[in-house]
């Protein structure tokens, strides 16, 4: 077992107490995070399955971080998400959503962070999808399960706790 191996599987384990544990996102995000070789592709970090709050929604998949800098701001020029989200609910009012935010850094050294939104409203078809973003410096991700809207509703994006997918380090 190569070194990167071990340290990725003991964050995966650390990462595993910790979200057993109420601990601040900050702190958690500090712990999970195995560490990349700067400027070398870096294996996929597998996550999930997560789910929603009552078991309505599941999302799981892949994340790959490339190039890393370290710089004052350190942030990875590519992030490549992949995964699928699934609605687990008979009802046809419902969707399953997996809200990515996504900070990233700014020529002039800002971390203003966007949210990406995949939605599946159709029970046992799960959507699968791929999306790249480029000078990232945490990835979190949120899993809701709620009635069909052109946007995740604000109990989605605030109430409950963010898990973190990346962070550079």
């Amino acid at each position: 077992m190569t070194a990167t191996r071990l340290l990725t599987g003991l964050a995966l384990a650390a990462a595993a107490v910790l979200s057993a544990v109420s601990l601040p996102p900050a702190a958690q995000a500090a712990q999970v995070t195995a560490p990349a070789d700067t400027g070398a592709a870096a294996p996929a970090t597998v996550w999930g399955p997560r789910y929603s709050p009552g078991r309505g929604a599941k999302a799981s998949g892949s994340l790959r971080a490339t190039g890393e800098d370290h710089a004052d701001i350190p942030a990875a020029e590519t992030v490549r998400i992949s995964g699928r989200v699934q609605d687990l609910t008979r009802a046809s009012s419902t969707c399953g959503l997996a809200v990515f935010r996504i900070t990233y850094r700014t020529p002039g050294g800002d971390l203003p962070f966007t949210h990406r939104t995949v939605r599946d409203c159709s029970y046992g078809t799960p959507k699968s999808f791929t999306f790249d973003h480029h000078d990232v410096y945490q990835v979190e991700l949120k899993v809701c399960s709620e009635a069909r809207s052109a946007q995740p509703s604000i109990n989605c994006l605030y109430a409950g706790t963010w898990k973190v997918l990346y962070l550079s380090r």
